[in-house]
């Protein structure tokens, strides 16, 4: 299996995991043995790093790596203090531990608010590499992105988000280059 293969897995983990946190918190708490959620964000940006660092050596992987790095690295966070969340017994000791943490911005805005965001933005950025080989997979990453950060009004937006986002890097990956047999050399 090559990285590409594990990025577009990983990004299909994201799907599932925002899949499973559509169902809402009381489902994410019930889950047993295991906060399977979380524990899908997290596999999925693990399996997304490798491809991460081995875009091609131009000026976006310079500039996009570096940022996606950033959200994975909040990703990761938010999701070990996701788990904390969920080992917690009752709602409201996980009310306390939020307002507790949501005192610290260099946790909270770091990895609950601001950090995680930074994947996608690095993501767009990593796709313009692409530009002249797939213009369609490249639309699709910047289409996805925009509902990501401005589609509040859409449900379930982090879904359609991830989603579309998997399936445009899929194009950029796998899809043949469409040749015009009439052109001339």
């Amino acid at each position: 299996m090559n990285y590409k293969t594990l990025f577009i897995l990983g990004l299909f983990l994201e799907v599932l995991a925002q899949i499973l946190l559509a169902q809402g918190n009381e489902f994410v708490y019930a889950l047993k043995p295991i906060d399977f959620t979380h524990w899908f964000l997290l596999m999925g940006v693990i399996f997304m790093m490798p491809q991460v660092v081995n875009f091609p050596t131009k000026i976006f992987s310079y500039i996009g790596a570096p940022i996606a790095i950033i959200g994975i690295v909040s990703m990761i966070g938010m999701c070990v203090l996701d788990f904390v969340w969920w080992s917690q017994p009752t709602q409201e000791i996980r009310n306390e531990f939020a307002t507790h943490l949501s005192k610290f911005p260099s946790i909270w805005k770091t990895f609950i608010t601001i950090g995680p965001n930074f994947l996608n933005a690095g993501l767009l950025i990593l796709s313009l590499n692409y530009l002249k080989q797939n213009k369609v997979g490249v639309l699709l990453i910047i289409f996805a992105t925009l509902i990501i950060y401005f589609g509040k009004f859409i449900p379930h937006r982090l879904i359609y988000g991830y989603l579309i986002t998997a399936i445009g890097f899929s194009m950029l990956f796998y899809q043949k280059k469409l040749t015009n047999e009439y052109e001339t050399k």
